[in-house]
């Protein structure tokens, strides 16, 4: 080998130590470029990439198609859309088998056209919920949907990011894009196999306590909503409506036509118009505001209601100078005076008597209000307030806009199925009309994009130019070609364990592009397809069961369900070879080499 290909095989090893010592991909993979653009500068060295060859990742195709389906996906979430599809499909389960299959389907199916994390994001209180009404332990499901999460990203090209990523090397390699459906010839038969496991080893599932500790001492809201006349709450139970489901948050008391009901029962019927007084956290609170069909006592102002999508909840401790203390909520004109609306009223753990619009402001009181973004500039430095503090991701759903962003999903994927556009051109247009449609906002279009994962992709392909301008692709190319006897099928399996074992151990993304140029030369070498190898890399990129690190949904249920790593070896290392079993026998079948 030459120099420059020992120098960027150390360069890559020492990328894949930064990252199991769990040090920041971005900057680990933007600094391992970086030092090798400027070892190639000073040398003079044509072997090593030059800036030019570095920063060309960030006009890839699929990375600018992630970016901009992150936005979709934005408007997708900023209008309850996805809450409404799933809520009917996971119904009223009663067994484990039954919950697991219920979720397993549609978070399958959600994933195979939205990014995994915001639909794992949205099914883990769905799930909390159903185990606290049937008495399933977490661990029995948490885990089991972030791995559906990945079964059905592997199914469509939109399914992830690193799908997106393989196809636009690809195109730039061999002149070939991946369409919307040739990955679903081998990821959907994975999926099925993949799923009937995981049904068929539920005995086996992990039965842990989740890792919850609730501190009678924290902070606690008293928050009041009201059920909304000819809203979808009105005629179901409190059990069925959700509202006994959010954590550390419970239902103190209901009021019918100012009458308070003796016992708060599950089985309780809701009718318009009813007061619901709630006690609970923070994060609870604010879930609380997003449920369709509940608004805010004090919520009397109609245009008021209608540009709260437009607002986002804030934290204020009340100081002894502000000129409010003394009156009660609803005389002391909190919305006239400061432009803000008061959703709740924390004094320590104590719940706040009476109805909150009578409750008399004291100093210390934390109050939860709902203000425009320019808020926490304004009141900042003012000595009304002792602290402000803005909420992340608690603006209320735009759930009147819900059918409009679902449709222009349908017709997006509609598009690029039937070929009338490509994939990027669709999205762009999609993403144009969430945000011409007040879907999302353009400063939520702009917060919604991952900007870290869109360095770590874009510095990845740069490392992944390296490797192949160097000649180390062809070195380690011409090693599995000796170790696989030159034969095509024995090839694919070595791309894709190789492939398998970098996604446990580094980031998805930077798993498929190190891996992609060492199986294009493979496959130039032996004057083969290189589809199927493409293919295989995608698969194998997603399918990282065996750790927790091995793909971010993995990461999100580890806490809350209480799992152990030894867990995921269980589960993950069969599900693994089980990939790799399907994937070796149906690739070669549908693109024969």
């Amino acid at each position: 080998m030459t120099w420059e290909a020992w120098l960027t095989g150390i360069t890559v090893l020492g990328v894949f130590g930064a990252l199991l010592r769990g040090l920041p991909a971005d900057m680990v993979m933007a600094g391992a470029v970086t030092m090798l653009v400027a070892v190639g500068k000073v040398t003079g060295s044509s072997s090593l990439p030059d800036v030019g060859s570095a920063v060309a990742g960030l006009g890839n195709e699929g990375l600018v198609t992630v970016a901009v389906l992150f936005i979709v996906v934005a408007g997708l979430t900023q209008t309850g859309a996805m809450s409404l599809i799933a809520s009917p499909l996971v119904g009223q389960p009663q067994s484990v088998v039954a919950a697991q299959l219920r979720l397993l389907a549609p978070v399958t199916l959600l994933s195979a056209f939205l990014n995994n994390t915001p639909v794992v994001a949205m099914f883990l209180p769905i799930v909390s919920e159903i185990c606290k009404r049937t008495g399933i332990s977490p661990s029995k499901l948490y885990l089991p949907i972030a791995y559906a999460a990945t079964f059905g990203g592997v199914c469509t090209l939109i399914g992830t990011s690193t799908n997106l990523v393989v196809s636009g090397m690809l195109l730039e390699s061999a002149g070939q894009r991946l369409s919307m459906f040739d990955l679903t010839w081998v990821g959907l038969p994975c999926c099925l196999v993949a799923i009937a496991f995981l049904l068929l080893a539920g005995r086996w599932m992990p039965n842990r306590i989740a890792a919850v500790h609730i501190n009678e001492h924290i902070k606690r809201y008293t928050v009041e909503m009201i059920v909304e006349a000819g809203g979808p709450l009105v005629g179901r139970t409190i059990d069925r409506a959700g509202l006994r489901s959010l954590p550390q948050l419970f239902l103190a008391e209901v009021e019918r036509d100012g009458e308070l009901l003796a016992a708060v029962s599950p089985t309780q019927t809701l009718r318009a118009d009813d007061r619901l007084v709630f006690v609970g956290v923070v994060e609870s609170v604010v879930d609380l505001q997003k449920i369709r069909g509940l608004k805010r006592t004090l919520e009397t102002d109609a245009n008021a209601r209608q540009t709260r999508a437009e607002r986002h909840l804030i934290e204020v401790v009340v100081s002894e100078r502000c000129p409010l203390v003394g009156s009660t909520i609803r005389d002391g004109q909190f919305r006239s005076t400061y432009d803000a609306a008061i959703v709740a009223v924390g004094r320590g753990s104590e719940r706040v008597a009476g109805k909150i619009g009578d409750a008399v402001l004291q100093s210390g009181d934390v109050l939860l209000i709902e203000a425009n973004e320019d808020f926490v500039t304004r009141q900042r430095n003012s000595n009304h307030f002792f602290l402000v503090s803005g909420i992340e991701n608690s603006s209320p759903p735009r759930y009147e806009r819900a059918w409009i962003a679902l449709f222009t999903l349908l017709v997006m994927i509609g598009s690029v199925a039937t070929g009338w556009l490509d994939l990027l051109t669709a999205a762009l247009v999609a993403s144009g009309v969430m945000i011409s449609t007040r879907c999302c906002s353009i400063s939520q279009a702009r917060q919604s994009i991952d900007w870290t994962l869109m360095v770590v992709i874009a510095a990845s392909l740069g490392l992944g130019k390296a490797v192949e301008q160097s000649g180390l692709a062809e070195t380690v190319a011409s090693f599995i070609l000796n170790l696989a006897g030159g034969r095509p099928w024995a090839v694919l399996i070595a791309v894709y364990l190789t492939t398998m074992v970098f996604t446990e151990l580094i980031t998805n993304n930077a798993a498929a592009i190190l891996v992609f140029p060492i199986a294009m030369t493979a496959a130039d070498r032996m004057d083969v397809s290189p589809v199927p190898y493409a293919i295989a890399i995608a698969i194998a990129a997603s399918a990282g069961f065996a750790t927790p690190f091995g793909y971010q949904t993995n990461l999100m249920v580890y806490g809350p369900g209480g799992y152990r790593f030894s867990d995921y070896l269980r589960l993950g290392i069969p599900l693994d070879l089980l990939f790799l079993l399907v994937t070796a026998s149906i690739t070669p079948l549908i693109w024969p080499f």
